[in-house]
C-alpha cells in the first residue's frame, strides 16, 4: 500500500539561502515519485501548508533553510516539534515549526514529520532582495534531494 506523502520547499527564492527549499523542490519534481507522494514548492506560503498537513497524511518531509551554526550547505535531517506561541507572534512569516503549530489548530497532523535543512550562506536583511544560492548551498541542492528520496524510501518500507 501507497503511503501518503508531502515532501513540502519551503522558503522565498528572493531572500538568496532562503530559496533552499524551492530549489530542492525543483529538483525532486524531475524525479519519478511511487503513488501517493506529492512534491510542492509551497514557498512562503505558510498558511496553505498547514492546511496541506491535514489533509490524511502519513508523513511529511519539509526542506528548507536551516541556520544551526554549521559550514554553509551543511544538510541536516530534524524532527520538529512544534511551538505554543510562534504562529500567533508571526503569522506571516511561518517557520516550520510555526507551521506544525498552526496545522495542529486546523486539524491533525502527520505523525512523521521530518525536515531536511540546509546551512544558509547568505540570508540578506528583510529589506534586500537577493536572488540565488550561495554556491555552498546550491552544492547541497542535488545531496538534499537525494536524502529527501532516502526519506520517502524509509517512510514507504515502514510498517
Amino acid at each position: 500500500m501507497n503511503k501518503k506523502i508531502l515532501v513540502a520547499g519551503i522558503g522565498n527564492v528572493f531572500f538568496g539561502d532562503g530559496g533552499f527549499g524551492p530549489a530542492v523542490a525543483m529538483e525532486l519534481r524531475d524525479r519519478t515519485w511511487p503513488n501517493g507522494v506529492e512534491i510542492v514548492d509551497f514557498g512562503v506560503r505558510g498558511i496553505d501548508l498547514a492546511h496541506a498537513l491535514t489533509r490524511g497524511l502519513d508523513a511529511v518531509i519539509l526542506v528548507d533553510a536551516v541556520a544551526r551554526g554549521g559550514a554553509p550547505g551543511t544538510l541536516y535531517v530534524i524532527e520538529p516539534e512544534p511551538m505554543r506561541s510562534a504562529a500567533a507572534r508571526a503569522p506571516h512569516k511561518l517557520d516550520p515549526t510555526a507551521v506544525l503549530q498552526l496545522a495542529a489548530t486546523f486539524g491533525e497532523p502527520p505523525r512523521y514529520v521530518r525536515l531536511v535543512g540546509c546551512e544558509p550562506g547568505q540570508i540578506p536583511a528583510d529589506d534586500e532582495i537577493s536572488h540565488g544560492l550561495s554556491p555552498q548551498v546550491e552544492a547541497a541542492v542535488v545531496p538534499a534531494a537525494k536524502l529527501v528520496a532516502q526519506l520517502v524510501r524509509e517512510v514507504q518500507c515502514a510498517s
